[in-house]
C-alpha cells in the first residue's frame, strides 16, 4: 500500500481523534462568534494509519503530542522546513519491528567484506540507472557510464562513482552546459535538494521498518549524519529524483523559486514508478523491498539487495 504524503504550508493545527488526524484552522477556531457547525465543516480528518510522510511548512503548525505519538507508532515520518522552505529536520520512532534487537544485532556485526560487496552492488545500479537517464533524456553517449559501472570493485576502491558522478552531472542538463551539483548551488539544485531530502525520508521510514539502524551506514560514517545508512541505500533512487527534476524544467521556465506547482510534483517522488524484482512498482513499495533484501544480507540470507531500475 502506498502510503499518502501531507503537505502543510499554512497555519494549521493538528491533533489525533479516534485514530484520525485531525486538521483544524487557527483563522476558524479564533472565530468566537462563528456557529459550531461552520467550524465543523471546515475540519478535515485522516486515518493515521494512510499516513507515511508530513511535511511542516510554517511556524504557525501545533501538533499535540497525541498526534506525534500515533505518528510515530505508524512510522509516519515527520519532516520539518526550514525559513527558506527547505526540508531541515526528520522524526522517527527508535523502531518499528518486533525482531528490532535481533536484526540490529545481525547489522552491528556485519563484516567489512560484506559491507564492501554491498557498496559495490549499491554503486553499480547507480551509475547504470544514470546512465540509462542521460542515454533517454540527453543526445549524449552513455558507453563510458556503462565503462564506469563495469570497473565497480568491492568497496568501490577505484571511485567510479566520482567519476561516473563528474560525466553525469556535465551532461544531464544540456541546457545548462556549466551546471555544478552543490547544496548550495544555482538551480535546479535547489529542486534536487528539496527532492532528495524527501527520497532520503522514504528511505530512512523503511530502514527503521525493517529494523535497521539508519546511522550506521554500510559507506557512509560522517559522525555528524544520523542517517548513513539511508544516504547509502538512498544512492540508486537518485536517479529517479532527477529524472523528477528533469520533467519539472520541461514544463517551468522559472525554477529560482520552489512555486506550490514544483513542491507538489516533488512531492509525488514516492508514487514514481521504477522497475524492481522484474515488475512495475511505486518507489516508496520499492524500498520497502530493498530495505528488507538488505536486512536479509546481514543476516546471511542473502547476499544480493534488491535494488530499482528504470521500467
Amino acid at each position: 500500500m502506498i502510503k499518502k504524503t501531507l503537505y502543510f504550508g499554512n497555519p494549521a493545527y493538528l491533533s489525533l481523534a479516534n485514530g484520525q488526524l485531525v486538521i483544524k484552522l487557527p483563522e476558524v477556531e479564533k472565530q468566537s462568534n462563528l456557529p459550531t457547525v461552520l467550524k465543523n465543516s471546515s475540519i478535515t480528518t485522516l486515518p493515521i494509519e494512510d499516513l507515511g510522510i508530513i511535511v511542516l511548512d510554517n511556524r504557525q503548525i501545533t501538533l499535540t503530542h497525541g498526534l506525534v505519538t500515533a505518528l510515530m507508532a505508524n512510522c509516519t515520518v515527520i519532516i520539518s522546513c526550514d525559513e527558506h522552505h527547505l526540508p531541515f529536520g526528520l522524526m522517527l520512532p527508535m523502531m518499528s519491528n518486533t525482531t528490532f534487537n535481533e536484526r540490529v544485532r545481525y547489522q552491528l556485526e556485519a563484516t567489512l567484506p560484506l559491507k564492501k560487496q554491498l557498496w559495490q552492488q549499491t554503486v553499480k545500479r547507480k551509475i547504470e540507472n544514470q546512465a540509462y537517464l542521460i542515454g533517454t533524456r540527453t543526445s549524449k553517449s552513455i558507453a563510458y557510464m556503462h565503462v564506469c559501472a563495469d570497473r565497480v570493485k568491492s568497496g568501490d576502491s577505484d571511485n567510479q562513482e566520482a567519476l561516473a558522478a563528474a560525466y553525469y552531472w556535465k551532461n544531464i542538463f544540456p541546457d545548462i552546459p556549466d551546471f555544478i551539483r552543490g547544496q548550495d548551488g544555482l538551480p535546479p539544485n535547489n529542486l534536487l535538494n528539496y527532492g532528495y531530502s524527501i527520497l532520503r525520508a522514504v528511505v530512512a521510514r523503511s530502514l527503521v521498518i525493517s529494523g535497521l539502524l539508519p546511522v550506521m551506514g554500510i559507506h557512509h560514517h560522517n559522525k555528524y549524519d544520523a542517517y548513513c545508512l539511508a544516504d547509502d541505500i538512498m544512492e540508486p533512487y537518485r536517479p529517479f529524483v532527477d529524472q523528477t527534476v528533469l520533467d519539472i524544467m520541461a514544463k517551468n521556465e522559472q525554477i529560482e523559486e520552489l512555486k506550490k506547482e514544483i513542491k507538489r510534483d516533488l512531492l509525488s517522488i514516492p508514487t514514481v514508478d521504477v522497475k524492481i524484482g522484474g515488475k512495475r512498482s511505486p518507489l516508496m513499495v520499492a524500498v520497502a523491498q530493498t530495505t528488507a533484501s538488505l536486512a536479509k544480507c546481514f543476516s546471511g540470507e542473502s547476499r544480493k539487495i534488491a535494488y530499482p531500475s528504470f521500467p
